[in-house]
């Protein structure tokens, strides 16, 4: 069966005709919450640093979650960033006061439970996240120094708590293998997810956390994560030996990793211009003990300073 994908061209974030464009994508792919349901609105949350460019667009969440809230769901934003609370990125990226007049604020992914880890070993998935009836995963669409390109199975990464990510790219980031293993993992135990990608603005030269802002003008949709990033990665003229996520979902024969297999409703991703845009050069994934020491440390002293 083709997998759903649908995308819209969008050349900013003006708020009527962003409104629109998430209604019609959400329900393009069949998404309507039941009355009550808790829904887990997940963004990109990455850091403090360069938040305006590197973090899911606060107009987009603002977006995503009117139109939730509206369909009477039970909203919660939340993510968690490797080193600092959630709330002092959306402070730095202005989704703070975005989301504000809807009564929401975003929190900290917390209450680790170990998730079994299928090449071994266990990684402290949010609680918080699996209890959710619903997530609504609202990932960056950008260029990434380790995993090539950052999307909707990466994003979910931030549902694992706090300092643990940090530790999993020690731990495990010897290996590529290892690594999108535990991501794949990661994204198959959460509960029922549906993806919108912000592409709008992508990040490109330096990401996950460093680059630059790239007018690409798209908005895309799916209940499936690794379609959507299946046609980010083909929009891009990469390659599953490219992109260490898209081959780990080849290995697994996950829906969604063969593009030919996908089905596009409304606008085809073909017609969106590339032209400029630039890959991040590759770095290390495992961090060096002095790296994560100093992230401790400064983590911990973000905690007290918001308390």
């Amino acid at each position: 069966m083709p997998e759903t994908v649908a995308v819209a061209r969008l050349e900013g974030y003006d708020s009527p005709a962003l409104d629109r464009a998430v209604a019609r994508l959400l329900e393009t792919c069949g998404y309507r919450p039941a009355p009550g349901e808790r829904v887990l609105v997940k963004p990109n949350l990455v850091s403090a640093g360069n938040a305006v460019h590197c973090t899911t667009h606060p107009q987009v969440v603002r977006a995503a979650c009117a139109w939730l809230l509206d369909h009477g769901a039970r909203v919660t934003v939340g993510d968690s960033p490797a080193f600092g609370p959630a709330s002092r990125v959306a402070d730095a990226s202005g989704l703070t006061s975005a989301v504000a007049p809807l009564g929401l604020k975003a929190t900290s992914l917390k209450r680790a439970v170990p998730l079994a880890l299928t090449r071994g070993g266990t990684i402290g998935l949010s609680r918080d996240a699996l209890d959710a009836d619903r997530i609504l995963n609202l990932p960056k669409l950008k260029v990434h120094g380790q995993m090539t390109l950052s999307g909707a199975v990466k994003n979910l990464f931030g549902c694992v708590v706090g300092f643990r990510k940090a530790l999993a790219h020690n731990r495990l980031g010897h290996s590529h293998e290892l690594f999108r293993s535990m991501l794949m993992d990661v994204y198959l135990a959460l509960p029922r997810t549906t993806h919108l990608v912000d592409g709008i603005r992508t990040l490109h030269r330096n990401g996950p956390i460093n680059g630059e802002p790239f007018p690409l003008g798209l908005l895309a949709c799916s209940d499936n994560g690794v379609a959507l990033d299946t046609m980010a990665g083909a929009l891009l003229g990469l390659s599953p030996d490219r992109v260490p996520l898209w081959a780990e979902a080849v290995a697994r024969s996950l829906p969604g990793a063969d593009p030919a297999a996908l089905h596009y409703p409304l606008e085809r991703p073909d017609g969106f211009d590339l032209d400029g845009f630039i890959l991040s050069e590759e770095r290390e994934l495992s961090f060096a003990p002095l790296r994560l020491l100093q992230g401790r440390i400064r983590s911990l002293l973000k905690h007290f300073a918001k308390n």
